[in-house]
């Protein structure tokens, strides 16, 4: 008969351990080898966790990285290894292009401005930027700190109408400044007068004088079959035929190619620098800097044999040259420097094959190969900076100023997260006016297009200025503007305290409805308008919500901000107020139990939620007026190379 005491007995082979010595165990008590076992096996059980987790979370930024953000790592850091690091993807991966023409281009481009009754037409210079934020720039220049109020908040200077200074792209090209003045077709006559018409002999005159120029192409008119030459000929001589006829002189063993437009599937023709700053196998640096396997050790094995060696030294350079069509990449070049001094040059063949090569045309980016400032590289995931950081960091390296970043920035603030993490395949591509060939943004610089990818979200906008009040906005690619409507939270530098709901009132004690959003945040914190509106109150509220203000916004909109410790000067009711406009500052005034902001929206009296509920777009283009921005937005889009779906089709110089 088994008993409990036996099958407890039975758990190990050792006599079990007794509290006393002198009574039977009881249901508590197990062997020593037992025990053992249960804590050695929840042991291992933990670790390997550990490890599992440890390669979810932290392995996952390098191991499963996109293989377009692959980038070595900085072999210039002291105590570092020599790289051999292989990447998932080696077989699809398209080699790393760090010297692609198509990445910033000035090109002239004819611009129209209204000049009182005038409209001028001039060439000014543009710069069009294709920027890659994870990349390493470097940039001397330094930018203003993270700071959400700055973001969102606006200047009274910036709350006036902006003086347009580069006008609309015009539809033709034009060598010089021209001057164009539109008046009314006169539908009931002419004041001007019309001369005499020519008498029979003037017109027999004017023919026999300028002959010898009324030409058709090659054949002189008069000549023709329904012209009788003789009937202008001169009493002197018979009328010369061959007179004003146009010889066309034809080079021999010469090809005439026709214009082609660059798309992105045209064969383009790029140099990747790549400089070596260790030892380091000539197959091994190449699929370091990005290329697949097999063409670093196709490639590889052909210089190896003609430069007698399998391994670069430190200070040398690879200079590859590579065709590419689209993502297919091919190497047609490699040559190798020592010290700035050409040492090796392999080509392709008609073959295919890597033979001894003239040395290329001279790169200054061979001579600035090991300088900090040189071609960027790709960090690696886990080194990248923040979006914000990225935006500055890239957009100063190109060409823009301080200025046009921070509009980059307002305009994005409502679609991208500024503290989040960049990603490896995040970009920016911009479209703005210079000064000269430099390609460097002044103060009189415009930004007319902004196409900005962060992860799956793509936001594309474009400048326009509105004819019917000449006000300048940026819109969409259907004319509505960038802006949001109301901001959902304006105390940009709060903290979320309480939402909408019911809730138990801190003052009172008892459960009430909480018709507003709470914002925490130091006494005498901005307050911004979170949209364009009037002015409805601006003064105490004895309901309890202390320094009150309402503002009226379009469609029955009205926003309530409560609790403020003082009131702007300039907002009073029936004072206008711009979206970002610092309107007062946080307080504790009424039943309030410390400094923050109740935040109310109401809808038609009605008081909603504000981080809920549905927010109309800003402003829409209708009409004429948004007839002249799709002409405008086209003619950007032509200028560069995109077709309505975003596709590029063609590049102009």
């Amino acid at each position: 008969m088994i008993t409990d005491k036996n099958m407890v007995r039975s758990l190990g082979d050792q006599p079990p351990i007794l509290a006393d010595g002198r009574r039977a165990p009881d249901r508590r008590e197990i062997s020593m080898r037992w025990l053992s076992g249960t804590f050695l096996t929840g042991i291992t059980s933990s670790l390997l966790m550990g490890v599992a987790l440890f390669a979810a979370l932290d392995g996952r930024q390098q191991l499963a990285i996109p293989a377009e953000a692959f980038a070595a790592v900085d072999p210039s850091a002291p105590g570092a290894a020599p790289i051999s690091t292989a990447k998932r993807g080696d077989r699809i991966l398209s080699p790393n292009i760090v010297a692609k023409p198509a990445d910033k281009t000035v090109a002239e481009v004819s611009t129209m401005i209204r000049d009182g009754e005038k409209e001028v037409v001039r060439r000014q210079p543009f710069v069009h930027v294709k920027m890659a934020l994870a990349a390493n720039h470097q940039t001397s220049e330094n930018y203003p700190a993270f700071d959400p109020l700055a973001i969102f908040a606006t200047d009274d200077a910036d709350a006036e109408a902006p003086v347009a200074r580069t006008g609309t792209i015009y539809g033709s090209d034009v060598e010089s400044e021209v001057a164009l003045k539109t008046i009314d077709f006169p539908l009931k006559g002419s004041s001007l007068t019309f001369g005499p018409s020519m008498s029979l002999d003037e017109v027999e005159e004017n023919v026999r004088t300028n002959g010898s120029v009324l030409t058709e192409g090659n054949t002189q008119v008069a000549s023709l079959f329904y012209v009788d030459p003789q009937r202008f000929a001169s009493d002197a001589g018979e009328l010369d035929l061959i007179q004003g006829l146009s010889a066309r002189i034809v080079e021999e063993n010469m090809s005439v190619s026709a214009y082609e437009n660059i798309t992105k599937q045209s064969t383009e023709y790029a140099d990747d620098v790549i400089p070596v700053r260790r030892p380091t196998p000539i197959a091994t640096a190449m699929v370091n800097a990005g290329y697949s396997k097999a063409q670093a050790e196709d490639a590889g094995g052909y210089i190896e044999e003609a430069l007698g060696a399998k391994e670069l030294a430190a200070g040398d350079v690879l200079r590859i040259g590579i065709i590419q069509k689209g993502e297919e990449a091919r190497i047609v070049r490699a040559t190798i420097y020592s010290r700035n001094r050409h040492v090796l040059t392999m080509a392709v063949d008609d073959k295919g094959r890597f033979v001894p090569g003239a040395e290329p045309p001279r790169l200054d980016a061979v001579a600035t190969a090991f300088d900090d400032n040189g071609t960027p590289v790709v960090a690696s995931g886990h080194d990248l900076p923040r979006v914000y950081d990225g935006i500055y960091r890239a957009a100063l390296s190109y060409g823009m100023n301080s200025d046009m970043v921070a509009l980059v920035v307002k305009l994005l603030a409502s679609n991208v997260d500024f503290q989040a993490q960049l990603k490896p395949a995040d970009s920016l591509e911009a479209f703005f006016s210079v000064t000269d060939e430099s390609g460097r943004a002044t103060d009189e610089s415009e930004l007319l297009y902004v196409n900005a990818k962060f992860g799956d979200a793509e936001t594309r906008f474009y400048r326009f200025q509105d004819p019917d009040d000449n006000s300048i906005d940026y819109f969409d690619k259907d004319g509505k503007s960038i802006r949001q409507f109301l901001l959902r939270n304006p105390l940009p530098n709060g903290h979320f305290r309480s939402g909408f709901g019911m809730r138990r009132h801190p003052i009172l004690g008892f459960s009430r409805m909480h018709t507003g959003v709470d914002w925490s945040a130091p006494r005498g914190t901005p307050i911004i308008a979170a949209g364009n509106g009037t002015v409805e109150k601006a003064g105490w509220d004895s309901g309890g919500y202390g320094n009150q203000t309402l503002i009226r916004h379009a469609n029955g909109y009205v926003s309530s901000y409560n609790h403020q410790s003082a009131i702007a000067k300039n907002v009073r009711t029936g004072a206008k107020v711009v979206q970002g406009q610092v309107i007062g500052w946080v307080g504790t005034t009424g039943l309030s139990t410390g400094p923050h902001l109740h935040y109310e929206l109401i809808v038609n009296g009605n008081k909603v939620d504000p981080l809920r509920i549905r927010l109309p777009g800003g402003k829409s283009l209708k009409g004429e007026a948004l007839a002249t921005f799709e002409k405008e937005r086209m003619r950007i889009d032509e200028l560069l190379g995109k077709d309505e779906g975003g596709n590029e089709v063609a590049s102009k110089q």
